[in-house]
Order: C-alpha cells, then structure tokens, then sequence
C-alpha cells in the first residue's frame, strides 16, 4: 500500500510539472525532457502513468473538473452561482487549474481536444438550468442552451480579464459582479432575492472545498499506508 501512496503522489507531481512548462513555454514548446527534469522522476516512472505528452495535456485539462462535489441547495440556481464561485477559488488557489484554463487556450496545443473542457463546462451549466426551469425558478423566456453557453463564455471572459489586469487576484469580485447582474435576466423576482451572490460565500465555499479536499487525500494516504 506505501507503493500506491508512491504511485498516487508522483502522478500528482507529474502532472504539476507538466502543467507548470505548458504555461511557460505553451504546449508545442514543451518537451518530455524539460518535463522530467521538472518534475524529477524517471522517463519510466513517467510512461507508466502518462502515454504520451497528448496523454499528459489530457490529464491537465482534467483538472478544472472538480475533485470535490457541491452540496445540493434548495434554489437550483445557487448551485450555479457556487460552481463559478468554486471554480473562480480554484483559479486563484490551484496552479494546475490555471495551467488547464491556459492549455484549453492554447491553439498551438494542436492534437489535443481543447474543445471538451469548454463543453463539460457549458454540460454543467444546461444540466444546472434544465432542473432549475423544471422548478419554475427561470422566466418564461429562458433558453437552456443559449444561456448556458452565454454563461460559460461569460466566466471565460471575466477570468481572462482579471488575469491580465491582476493576475485574478480580484477575481471573487469580479465573478460576483457577473452573477449580480446575470440572474436577475433569468431568474423569478420571487427566488432572486434567496440568492447570496456576495464574495462571502464565494470564500466560504473555497475555504469548505480546501478542508474537504485535505480530508480525502488525508483518507487516501492513510488507506494506501496501511
């Protein structure tokens, strides 16, 4: 079992390497070797995790994905309200988010499929509101996939900006700002005002998803130790 915990840490090791030189030098730049040097594990060690470097940008990319799952809330939107909140934290906070968000930018990452992040994330958003308008808490003139690629685009623009002008470092705000003026041209007068878009939540629910996190690779470790 220390051999999994091993395994599991140098996989995650790897993947931080990789996503730290995609950054850096863009994905077609990037070679194994500076890789493995960066990461300081062995070209076998590598290859038994990671097929290739399209493999290795895949496993990047995967990270936006979240580890973590949100708790359900009594008003569906608020769920979506958390996941760009959540997603807004771990930008600020996770090296290999950001380095993911690049890579999907990245039109020199040619071989790799950038487009299945965007579309996991407008899937996240559809799915969110398609419950939501069974509820009745979206207008009558919503439509589910116009709004959830509009939404997507949105925090896609938001992050940008903030990470040009300050290295997202106001991206809470900003991402508040967004869903301040996003909801009402969705959402029913009656449900708006239960919404807490605020920067609070926003920390809260960063600081809730860091502790979980911590939890469950703690819970991982100590199964792979025994």
């Amino acid at each position: 079992m220390a051999q999994q915990a091993r395994a599991i840490k140098t996989r995650r090791a790897i993947l931080e390497s990789a996503a730290t030189v995609f950054a850096e030098r863009g994905y077609e730049r990037t070679t194994i070797g500076e890789i493995l040097v960066r990461a300081g594990v062995t070209k076998g060690a590598l290859y038994f995790h990671f097929a290739s470097k399209e493999d290795l940008a895949l496993g990047v990319l995967d990270a936006q994905m979240l580890d973590v799952p949100l708790a359900p809330q009594a008003i569906k939107l608020q769920e979506l309200a958390d996941q760009a909140f959540l997603l807004a934290h771990r930008l600020q906070c996770d090296a290999l988010v950001r380095a993911s968000v690049a890579l999907a930018l990245d039109s020199g990452a040619t071989g790799v499929d950038r487009v299945a992040p965007f579309q996991a994330w407008i899937d996240q958003v559809s799915e969110i509101l398609m419950v939501a308008k069974a509820r009745g808490e979206l207008l009558v003139h919503v439509n589910v996939t116009d709004t959830a690629q509009l939404f997507s685009g949105a925090f896609s623009g938001v992050q940008a900006m903030s990470q040009i002008l300050c290295d997202r470092s106001d991206l809470l705000h900003r991402v508040s700002v967004l869903l301040q003026h996003f909801m009402p041209s969705i959402c029913t007068p009656a449900l708006l005002t239960g919404l807490d878009l605020t920067e609070g939540r926003a920390r809260t629910l960063g600081a809730d998803y860091d502790a979980a996190l911590r939890r469950r690779e703690q819970g991982n470790f100590t199964e792979a130790s025994d």
